[in-house]
């Protein structure tokens, strides 16, 4: 079925005038190499497979220990590889396959709280970093002591909402704050927020009337001046309190531009949650979202643990954890969601 997208696509592309149209050219161009990526990933896994099968009847007849292990350690690989493809031709739902919009909130608790956020960021960095995404910070609002106060990021790369989706929630972390003099245990919170990056053509009605919009200075991490010019934008969508801002780009129309997609994509998710709210409420289920109801914890002390409460998967490595390495809660979460 997706060699025969492509063929179509392709025809599109040959097609006089494909180009009349620039955004939708490009919205055609990106399916096709995303196609074209998993395509040619499914053949390297099938090559590395066949591989594998002559080594086996290699084996059969003419036994090597240490061509036995290169086996062992390879099937090993692919088996991991192939768990990750299927999990890529999983992610089917709407909007699994465009970029992702990240913001990390901190609880109450002050500096501690904007401390576990900025360690947050850190390991989504990481983490998108690995899976060879791009990472653009729209909006970044320094703590005064430590931390930050709220980050917002727009994460790059096929599949990146897909993922990223498992992450929305709250995160709870439990160590001996590096602030306390008296060396106390304590408990952060900081609240993920996760929605698909949405382009022009996403129909979502948003009235002139129903945005505030306020101008203000762009300012980076540390408080540097991005700008000297009121190019940062924040716009408050007053039917329903969303608030977005944005100050990467350097044109305060540009930074418009963006802000009013993140609208959209935060007034997409809130009618998802609505939807899947009446759904719950009529199956009799109770799903309050709230700050006793974390999805994760990231225990420093007295023990090393992170736990993810919805899937009971754990990991001692709190510190592998923290350098991104959270596949394993992602991959957990998205196959018992879609069973």
């Amino acid at each position: 079925m997706k060699r025969e997208r492509i063929r179509e696509l392709e025809e599109q592309m040959a097609a006089p005038g494909f180009w009349d149209d620039q955004k939708a050219a490009q919205a055609v161009i990106a399916e096709v190499n995303g196609l074209k990526d998993l395509v040619g990933e499914f053949e390297s896994l099938q090559e590395r497979f066949d591989n594998l099968e002559v080594t086996y009847e290699l084996l059969k007849e003419e036994p090597d220990e240490e061509l036995q292990a290169e086996l062992v350690e390879e099937a090993k690989t692919l088996t991991k590889d192939f768990s990750e493809f299927e999990l890529q031709l999983l992610l089917n739902e709407s909007y699994d396959q465009n970029n992702a919009i990240l913001e990390l909130h901190p609880g109450a608790g002050g500096t501690e709280s904007q401390d576990w956020a900025s360690m947050l960021l850190r390991m989504y960095t990481r983490w998108a970093e690995k899976k060879g995404f791009k990472v653009e910070t729209l909006d970044y609002l320094p703590g005064e002591e430590a931390g930050i106060k709220s980050v917002t990021l727009l994460i790059k790369g096929r599949n990146a909402y897909g993922y990223l989706k498992a992450e929305k929630g709250v995160h709870r972390l439990v160590r001996i704050s590096p602030f306390d003099a008296s060396g106390r245990r304590h408990t952060s919170f900081v609240s993920c927020e996760v929605v698909p990056e949405m382009d022009e053509n996403i129909e979502i009605e948003i009235r002139p009337d129903e945005l505030k919009i306020d101008t203000y200075r762009s300012s980076g991490a540390g408080g540097q001046h991005v700008n000297t010019t009121d190019s940062a934008v924040r716009i408050t969508h007053l039917p329903t309190g969303i608030v977005v801002t944005c100050q990467s780009e350097r044109s305060q129309i540009q930074n418009r531009e963006k802000a009013l997609n993140m609208l959209k994509a935060k007034l997409y998710q809130k009618k998802l949650e609505e939807q899947q709210a009446e759904l719950a409420e009529l199956r009799g289920e109770q799903k309050e979202i709230g700050w006793g109801n974390q999805i994760r914890s990231y225990v420093f002390h007295p023990y090393s643990l992170v736990k993810d409460h919805r899937t009971n998967v754990e990991v001692g490595n709190v510190q592998a954890v923290m350098d991104g390495e959270i596949d394993v809660f992602i991959d957990a979460y998205l196959r018992a969601k879609l069973k």
